[in-house]
This record gives structure tokens, sequence and C-alpha cells, in this order.
């Protein structure tokens, strides 16, 4: 399987988000799960602004849609070592987003629903 573009996965991630609003460093942790590559994050976010996915103002990012990850469609999990992407914890489950650009993770039980939203 070919890598996924790190701009539509950040895009993805971003549209999916469960917060009314975060912070932009909130957003960055987010980001950062899938590139820690400063420019492509900034990328990702102006991306993200000038298509509409998220409003910035202040300090503060506004997701704009409600097409929140659904753990029982979108979420899968794998057997195996793993490290997760947020943490760096050693994994023998990892949990992977399905996204349109492909795949993200892996993640903890935990991390899965911070970088998600479902959790602070």
């Amino acid at each position: 399987m070919q890598d996924a573009d790190p701009v539509e996965l950040g895009l993805e991630l971003l549209a999916s988000l469960e917060h009314d609003s975060l912070s932009v460093a909130a957003a960055l942790d987010r980001i950062e799960t899938v590139t820690t590559d400063p420019s492509i994050q900034r990328e990702i976010l102006d991306t993200a602004v000038a298509r509409g996915i998220v409003e910035r103002e202040d300090g503060t990012v506004r997701p704009t849609s409600h097409d929140y990850v659904s753990f029982e469609t979108d979420v899968i999990t794998k057997d195996g070592e793993f490290s997760c992407r947020r943490c760096g914890a050693g994994l023998s489950t990892g949990y992977f987003i399905t996204f349109d650009a492909g795949e993200h993770g892996p993640f903890g039980s935990s991390c899965i629903r911070k970088v998600t939203g479902r959790e602070d």
C-alpha cells in the first residue's frame, strides 16, 4: 500500500475532530500524529482553513463539519508490536483510523480517543 499523503490525512483528521473548538496548540498536537515536519503541519492547518474544514481565529480552531470518526466502522484493530503515534508507548494491539486518504495509526486505546476528541 502506498503511503498516504500527509496533508490529506491531516485534513481528514481535522475534519473529524469532536471538539467545538480547540487551541491551535491542541490542533497541532493532533496534526503531529500525522507529521512532525513543521512546514507540512503549517500546510495542513492553512489548507484546512482555505478549504473551510476549520475556522481559525485568535489562537482557536473550530472544526466546521461534524463528520466524526465512528469507532464501530472507521476504526480497526491490529495485533502485533506497535508504538503509539501520539505517546510512543509500546502496544500489542494498535487502533487505526480508516480515512479516505489512508489508515492513520497505530494508537493505544486512550490516545485514539484523545486524537479524535472523544476525551481531553
